[in-house]
């Protein structure tokens, strides 16, 4: 695999698994997420954060607070994601130098980069979502609240 596994991959992991698990209706823990992700909470919550700062996600506090999505699944691109996690993290990253990294490096990267948000824009959460339930994941079902005595 060419792309790595850091923030972005796991930003988008963490906002597959809220539009999956929660929606905009329902709420999901960050402890859940991190659970179902595999990861450390602490480990997330800076990303759950920048999520949240943009719009992207909805952070509802209190001990039955949680995580639901800040706009319909079909209106969040994959690509707006990774934008959000990359631009929060930016200028901590060490950039390289010289003739060689100006002149042929840093165009095909660019180049290769462009094609990579452009596959990404065309995906949404919507289709992750579906591509979810495609290979066989279950989504939870949320009871509605009875009344009756």
């Amino acid at each position: 695999m060419y792309l790595r596994r850091d923030r972005a991959m796991v930003a988008v992991i963490i906002m597959v698994d809220v539009a999956f698990h929660a929606g905009r209706s329902s709420l999901v823990s960050g402890g859940d997420i991190a659970e179902r992700a595999g990861l450390a909470r602490r480990g997330i919550e800076p990303l759950l954060q920048a999520l949240s700062r943009s719009g992207l996600l909805e952070s509802v506090r209190g001990p039955r607070g949680g995580y639901r999505l800040g706009r319909p699944q079909r209106d969040i691109g994959l690509d707006e994601i990774v934008r959000v996690v990359v631009s929060d993290d930016a200028g901590t990253e060490e950039t390289a130098q010289g003739a060689l990294f100006r002149s042929v490096i840093e165009p095909c990267w660019q180049v290769l980069d462009e094609t990579v948000r452009s596959e990404m824009a065309a995906l949404t959460l919507e289709e992750m979502v579906r591509r979810a339930e495609g290979a066989g994941l279950r989504r939870p079902v949320h009871e509605p609240i009875s009344f009756s005595i």
